[in-house]
């Protein structure tokens, strides 16, 4: 293997940066004030919690099989939902499908002013669309008016894939500032046709432009925005770009509604989703679970019983602290902040509470204990004092 060249005789290479970030300095709009939008039962903005959506993957034309996907979704703790209405037929599926729908529900249009139209008279609470793309300005107005007499939300759709191409040429390509002026080119026509029940997206999947973007146009508005980081890809990596994406801009105040974007089933974007929200502290659902990385003290197969312990909690709702350490040398001292914790060890474990021992059981006895202590534990009895995993709002 050759060695890399000592200092004098290296030979010099054009670094290529990405094309963003060439200004952009981090920013915290945590005391900012945001605008309320109601989309059904769910209001975002204001002091509202951050809500979780996700997008259905069945043929909107099967009413049947779009409901049983969407209760799944909803199981898994999607707060509002997004499907697709490509043509008359799925649009027909419309009212069925909300007739049987207890979350939100958003209608995707493209191209076809009229499928707004239809999507709003079948009852929808948001219709995701792109005012420059409905077939013209007199289109658009006829679409903006029929949601301001519905009484409903409305979402403008900005991805740096499909940006208009005066801004391309003006920005010399797909910018986060080209992305931004399009966006306030929309709402400036909404506002126009007394429409303000707006919420914003601006999703890229280059992540460092999509942090610049819903960035600047946090300085230059108050709507909601929806984050997201598009075409983010399958489930490992598109979980980590959504989460380095979504979590930088959560942290700095940014964003009331997100959906994680992944190639995958959608309830893994929503297990995703809350994972991000709950890891910042501003949502609490279910479990919190911690392990160890593992390491050569354990004398337990880790990686098993972790996998274990994270099927059997997930149907789990009580938000719990919950952690799974591979040994009794530093088990017992990093589970102490966990309101219940598994310590592995050889052929047997330890079952802690409230970093208590209370129990020493044989490794087959391990987690149906823990999962007997979850069902009585009750989180308001918390020792004070403790650091929690818990929501800051």
């Amino acid at each position: 293997m050759s060695e890399l060249p000592l200092a004098g005789n290296c030979v010099e290479e054009k670094i290529v940066s990405l094309p963003v970030l060439s200004d952009f300095s981090p920013r915290s709009f945590r005391t900012k004030k945001i605008r309320e939008v109601k989309i059904g039962s769910v209001t975002i903005g204001g002091d509202h919690p951050v809500a979780i959506q996700s997008m259905t993957l069945t043929d909107t034309r099967d009413a049947k099989a779009t409901l049983a996907q969407i209760e799944r979704l909803q199981e898994a703790g999607c707060e509002i939902i997004r499907v697709a209405v490509p043509d008359d037929e799925a649009a027909a599926a419309l009212p069925e499908i909300k007739k049987h729908t207890k979350i939100p529900l958003v209608a995707d249009i493209h191209f076809h002013y009229k499928l707004a139209l239809k999507a709003i008279d079948a009852g929808v609470d948001k219709i995701r669309i792109n005012p420059g793309n409905l077939g013209g300005e007199a289109r658009a107005k006829i679409v903006t008016k029929a949601a301001r007499e519905a009484g409903i939300a409305m979402r403008v759709g900005v991805n740096s894939g499909s940006l208009e191409k005066d801004l391309i040429d003006k920005y010399e390509g797909p910018t986060p500032q080209g992305m931004v002026e399009s966006a306030l080119r929309h709402i400036q026509f909404l506002e126009d046709e007394g429409f303000t029940n707006t919420v914003i997206s601006l999703k890229a999947s280059n992540v460092p432009r999509m942090i610049e973007a819903y960035t600047l146009m946090r300085e230059q508005s108050d709507y909601p925005l929806h984050l997201g980081v598009t075409e983010a890809g399958p489930m490992f990596t598109g979980s980590i770009k959504s989460a380095i994406g979504i979590g930088y801009l959560l942290q700095n105040g940014i964003g009331e509604t997100l959906r994680v974007s992944l190639t995958a089933d959608p309830v893994e974007e929503v297990r995703v989703a809350w994972e991000i929200l709950k890891s910042l502290g501003l949502r609490t659902k279910g479990v919190n679970l911690v392990a160890c990385p593992s390491c050569g003290r354990c004398e337990v197969d880790l990686l098993d019983l972790t996998r274990r312990v994270e099927e059997a909690v997930q149907k789990i709702d009580k938000p719990l602290h919950i952690a799974v350490m591979g040994c009794v040398v530093n088990g017992p001292g990093e589970a102490r902040e966990a309101d219940l914790a598994v310590v592995g060890g050889k052929g047997k474990g330890l079952l802690m509470k409230d970093g208590k021992v209370i129990a020493t059981l044989p490794e087959d006895e391990l987690i149906p204990a823990l999962l007997r202590e979850a069902d009585l534990y009750d989180v308001s009895t918390r020792p004070a004092g403790k650091a929690r995993f818990v929501a800051s709002v």
